[in-house]
C-alpha cells in the first residue's frame, strides 16, 4: 500500500526539479524524502529517478506513474474540503502572482467591501511555479498569474503586456522612447527576484556587453518602484507597473510579453467559480487595467 506522503514527494521532486528543492517544498529534511522515494521504490519494484548533479530525470515507470498521482492527490484534497469546509458560507481560495501589482488587489479588496461582498478570500502569493503546484494539489480554487500556450488547467486570458524600463523621471536618458540595451553599459541596476523573466533579462544585457553594478535585489515590485523613483538605478518591468515621478520607455529588441489570466484550479468547476460574483470582479478590474493606465492610485 502506497501512503500518500510517498505520492507528495515524489511530485514535488517532479515540480521542483531536484530532491533539496522539493524537499523544502514539503517541509522535510532531504534524507527524509530521499528515504521516502526510495521507499516508494521499493514498493513499486521500479526505479523512478535518474539522479544527476543538477536535475533528476523521469523513468518510463515515473512517467506512468505521474498521472495517477496527480488525480490520487487532486482526489485527496477535494475528499478533505468536503469534510473540512462549512456548508454556510462560501469560500475562496486565490492564488496571486508576486508580479502583480500591489494597487490591483487593494482595489479589488475595496471593491469587494463596496459591494457587500462577505465571501471569505484566502489570498496567497507566490511565483509562477508555486501556484501552479498548489493549483493541482488542490489547495488553490484560482490563481491569478501568467497563462501560457502549454496551460495545464483551465484557463482565461484577460489581458496581455509587455515590459520596458523604469527609471527615475530626471534620468538623463527618461525623455526617451527608446532606449538600446547598450547605452545602459554604466548603469547601476535593480534586480527584481521574483521577475518570471530574470534570465532572459540577464542574457539580453549581456549579449550586449552591459554587467552593471546591482544597487539592490528585492522581492516587492513596490519597493523597486519606490528606489527607482528615489534614483538609486533603472530595472525592467512589465508595463502594468506606473508610479509619479518614474518614467517607462521601451528598451530595444526586448520583445518579450505576458498574457495575464485566470488559472482555475484541476479540482474546480471553472464555469461555475468563473460565475461567482468574486470572481467575477476580479476578472474586470483585471481587463479595465489594460484600458486606465493600470493604476487608479499612485504609489
Amino acid at each position: 500500500m502506497i501512503d500518500r506522503y510517498l505520492l507528495r514527494y515524489f511530485l514535488a521532486v517532479i515540480d521542483q526539479g531536484n530532491f533539496s528543492k522539493a524537499a523544502l517544498s514539503c517541509n522535510v529534511s532531504q534524507p527524509t524524502l530521499s528515504a521516502g522515494i526510495a521507499k516508494l521504490e521499493t514498493l513499486l519494484g521500479r526505479a523512478l529517478f535518474i539522479r544527476s548533479n543538477r536535475r533528476v530525470e523521469l523513468t518510463a515507470a515515473a512517467v506512468q506513474l505521474a498521472d495517477h498521482a496527480r488525480r490520487i492527490e487532486a482526489e485527496f484534497a477535494a475528499a478533505e474540503r468536503s469534510v473540512q469546509q462549512a456548508p454556510v458560507a462560501q469560500s475562496l481560495r486565490l492564488g496571486i502572482l508576486a508580479s502583480i501589482p500591489s494597487v490591483w488587489i487593494e482595489d479589488y479588496v475595496t471593491d469587494l467591501r463596496a459591494a457587500g461582498i462577505i465571501e471569505r478570500i484566502e489570498f496567497v502569493e507566490g511565483r509562477e511555479r508555486e501556484l501552479a503546484e498548489r493549483l493541482a494539489r488542490g489547495s488553490l480554487d484560482l490563481a491569478l498569474s501568467i497563462v501560457r500556450d502549454d496551460a495545464r488547467f483551465a484557463a482565461e486570458r484577460l489581458m496581455t503586456e509587455g515590459y520596458a524600463l523604469a527609471m527615475a523621471e530626471g534620468h538623463p536618458l527618461a525623455r526617451r522612447d527608446l532606449i538600446e540595451g547598450a547605452e545602459l553599459a554604466g548603469e547601476t541596476m535593480i534586480v527584481r527576484r521574483h521577475c518570471e523573466l530574470l534570465s532572459d533579462t540577464s542574457r539580453y544585457f549581456t549579449a550586449r556587453g552591459v554587467r552593471p553594478f546591482f544597487a539592490a535585489r528585492v522581492t516587492s515590485d513596490d519597493r523597486a518602484l519606490r528606489l527607482v523613483r528615489a534614483g538609486l538605478g533603472v530595472t525592467v518591468m512589465p508595463d502594468c507597473f506606473t508610479a509619479p515621478g518614474v518614467v517607462r520607455p521601451q528598451l530595444a529588441d526586448f520583445a518579450f510579453s505576458r498574457d495575464i489570466g485566470l488559472l482555475f484550479g484541476a479540482h474546480a468547476d471553472a464555469a461555475a467559480l468563473r460565475d461567482r460574483p468574486t470572481v467575477r470582479m476580479l476578472a474586470e478590474l483585471v481587463e479595465s487595467r489594460s484600458a486606465d493606465g493600470f493604476a487608479r492610485r499612485p504609489v
